[in-house]
């Protein structure tokens, strides 16, 4: 099976969401009623319209990266500690909390997977089909959400105790708080391998791995070192008709290509297509796109 050329697709279809600026280091988010400022080192061109070095304005938190690692907030007037924003295409709310290293709890540009996985999987229920989704270093469970309300039984996995709870607010958030969602916080690895011992299947898999990480137990991920492993072992779990398979990553150590080269490796005996490709937001200010991360898919 040979992938298609890497294709950049882009998450335009928000409302409560935007990416207003981008330049020196920096990008400018609407998250709802609230602005923030994150420093972003991939934007390396300079801001349009604005002289050199102009100071950043109408922000609600800026988070200033300490040169010794992490960083800090800077509020100009107090935020609530989290709020809400909808994604209307989907009917999904989600919890918005600026964290200590810089994060809000939801990557917007994943938008255009959690729908791609919606569509999947609410086509292969209206066929008549049950369709049971695991979602690996699942982190605050957008996509989980997107697969429950589409119809799917799902089963989310994150090695952060606090992560999990944070998918079950959004859950309830989302009206799917008796949704049958199985709630994991595990080390992935491990965990596949004791599903394939219980003998359980699965038609589609979700998984954005980390660069480094450490499981439930101290459990240390590499990964150049435990990806294909992982991959090898969830393929063994997939059932004899599965839907499809899509990877994301947020590290420069894979491109698109390696991600579609892996996935050809893994599913190409079985057929069907694969896509891969950068997730982008556009940039309201001047109308670039901001690539977000990468994504790889396979669907029969």
């Amino acid at each position: 099976m040979t992938p298609e050329r890497p294709a950049l697709i882009v998450a335009d279809r928000w409302q409560e969401y935007q990416l207003l600026d981008c330049g020196d280091g920096l990008k400018q988010e609407r998250w709802g009623a609230h602005t923030l400022v994150r420093p972003d080192p991939q934007i390396i061109w300079p801001r349009s319209g604005v002289a050199p070095g102009a100071k950043w304005t109408g922000w609600d938190g800026f988070y200033h990266r300490s040169e010794k690692g992490g960083g800090k907030w800077e509020y100009r007037r107090p935020l609530p500690d989290h709020w809400t924003i909808g994604y209307a295409p989907l009917k999904l709310t989600f919890k918005i909390h600026p964290t200590s290293f810089k994060h809000t709890g939801l990557f917007p540009e994943q938008a255009v997977n959690w729908e791609w996985c919606s569509e999947k999987i609410r086509a292969a229920r209206a066929a008549g089909r049950t369709v049971n989704v695991l979602n690996l270093f699942g982190y605050t469970g957008a996509a989980t959400c997107a697969a429950a309300a589409a119809g799917a039984s799902v089963c989310h996995v994150d090695a952060a105790e606090g992560m999990v709870k944070w998918c079950r607010e959004n859950a309830a958030l989302s009206g799917l708080a008796d949704a049958p969602v199985r709630y994991i916080t595990d080390d992935c690895l491990k965990f596949v391998r004791r599903e394939l011992k219980r003998g359980r299947k699965y038609d589609a898999i979700i998984m954005d791995p980390p660069t480094y990480g450490r499981g439930s137990t101290g459990e240390m991920w590499k990964l150049e070192d435990h990806l294909w492993p992982l991959l090898t072992e969830c393929g063994q779990l997939l059932s004899d008709a599965p839907l499809f398979f899509l990877i994301n990553a947020y590290t420069a150590r894979l491109s698109p290509t390696v991600v579609a080269n892996l996935l050809a490796a893994l599913l190409g005996d079985r057929g069907g297509r694969i896509t891969a490709g950068e997730v982008g937001l556009p940039i309201q200010r001047d109308g670039k796109v901001l690539p977000c991360g990468i994504y790889g898919r396979w669907e029969a």
